[in-house]
């Protein structure tokens, strides 16, 4: 079977020196292994997509000499797809519909979830209350363990019930969850190695058991260490990261390297674009990635070109 690699950025702004580390590393690792490449435009949450970002985001990567198979997908054209998938999830009993606003979640309950938000309580587990309809629906988690073996960061185990509880499908908004739209995309797309920042590592769980509700293959993981600011905060659109300057592809392209651990030579700061790409792909060694979920900047690596995750 061919590797299958992706770039999965939302368009809430031009792309960071963040967005580049899971970019470069995802394109390098499916290259090493003879794979493809592929770019998917995250924008099926309206509400956060800012205008013209998918647009610079694309050049941005053009610029630092990024080539990737195939059209880019964009989310926002696959709502049927996810309807599919929510349908057969209800169809199975899998899905239930949900009628709690998030106020009524947290008089309920103070019950921390790994991600830090609010554990669902399951008040409409077994049924909606009388009266109530529904604004949302969840997906009903087992009490096992989900786990899994990063290639950086170890073996990664979750029971989903008690860490993470009756996760959210389709919100109140009527927009599709992250959750779902990734794992469709990416049965769809064929991605078998998913490389990403380690913000995303705590949703991987979640998206395997989706992965086996639907009956589709498990990729293997790699996550990278999200890159923070001097305040240790994950450089973000929220913390104010400079987007990526294209006039620079070279030393962004050297100064990814060097945080993803792979020791570019002095040298290769006055090279081409192509001339980084060829070093990057000979000299591509995964095991070399800081073992760590966060590493701070040193200050060369700040400048950054347009997206936040995945």
């Amino acid at each position: 079977m061919i590797c299958r690699g992706r770039f999965a950025p939302s368009p809430t702004g031009e792309l960071h020196f963040g967005s580049l580390l899971a970019a470069l590393a995802s394109c390098l690792e499916a290259r090493a292994r003879g794979g493809e490449w592929r770019v998917r435009m995250e924008d099926v949450d309206t509400p956060r997509t800012v205008p013209g970002a998918a647009e610079a985001i694309l050049a941005c990567l053009e610029a630092h000499g990024f080539v990737w198979e195939g059209e880019t997908l964009w989310q926002s054209r696959r709502r049927e797809a996810y309807r599919e998938a929510l349908a057969t999830l209800q169809s199975r009993g899998l899905a239930y519909p949900c009628a709690c606003s998030r106020r009524e979640i947290a008089v309920a309950t103070d019950i921390r979830a790994i991600d830090g938000g609010l554990r669902y309580p399951g008040t409409c587990r077994h049924g909606l209350p009388p009266g109530r309809i529904a604004r949302a629906w969840r997906l009903r988690t087992e009490d096992a363990d989900i786990a899994f073996i990063d290639r950086i960061q170890g073996r990664i185990c979750q029971n989903l019930a008690r860490d993470v509880g009756d996760f959210v499908l389709w919100r109140a908004d009527g927009q599709f969850a992250y959750q779902l739209a990734v794992v469709v995309d990416d049965a769809f797309q064929g991605i078998t190695h998913i490389v990403r920042g380690a913000d995303l590592l705590d949703s991987t769980s979640r998206q395997i058991y989706l992965q086996r509700c639907l009956g589709y293959d498990v990729p293997e993981y790699l996550h990278v260490p999200v890159a923070t600011n001097a305040a240790d905060e994950k450089l973000s659109k929220q913390t104010g990261a400079p987007a990526l300057d294209v006039r620079q592809p070279v030393a962004n392209l050297t100064r990814a390297l060097a945080f993803l651990g792979q020791r570019p030579p002095q040298e290769l700061s006055k090279a081409s674009v192509a001339e980084v790409w060829a070093w990057a792909l000979a000299h591509w060694k995964p095991e070399n990635i800081p073992r760590t979920r966060r590493l701070r900047t040193n200050g060369r690596e700040q400048p950054s070109c347009g997206a936040t995750r995945r």
